[in-house]
């Protein structure tokens, strides 16, 4: 094995760590965390659940409309509120961290 990949790997995982804590902290500061946790159901699914739900569909896209515009329906009655006034990359951003939660 080539000396050099522990190397690589530890400081991908520096660079890694930062942005996937990034991208948690705009959950918060967006308050999302009022109605979402990461492993615990609250008045909305946990994002773990979410995750599990979309893992390996291609709904990207349709998870960023949503936090965007609302919906209800899909976790049971309650509606999630739109969310217009959060910019459009810090949506990508906190469904993309979601969608990798295992």
């Amino acid at each position: 094995m080539d000396p050099k990949l522990p190397v690589l790997a530890a400081a991908l995982a520096l660079f890694a760590a930062p942005l996937a804590q990034a991208d948690e902290a705009l959950l918060k500061k967006h308050n999302c965390i009022a109605c979402h946790m990461v492993d615990k159901k609250a008045v909305g699914p946990s994002y773990k659940e979410i995750a599990a739900k979309y893992r390996g569909q291609n709904v990207a896209a349709k998870l960023e409309e949503k936090v965007k515009k609302g919906g209800k329906g899909v976790w049971g009655p309650v509606e999630m509120p739109a969310n217009p006034a959060v910019p459009d990359p810090d949506i990508k951003a906190m469904v993309a961290w979601i969608l990798n939660l295992k």
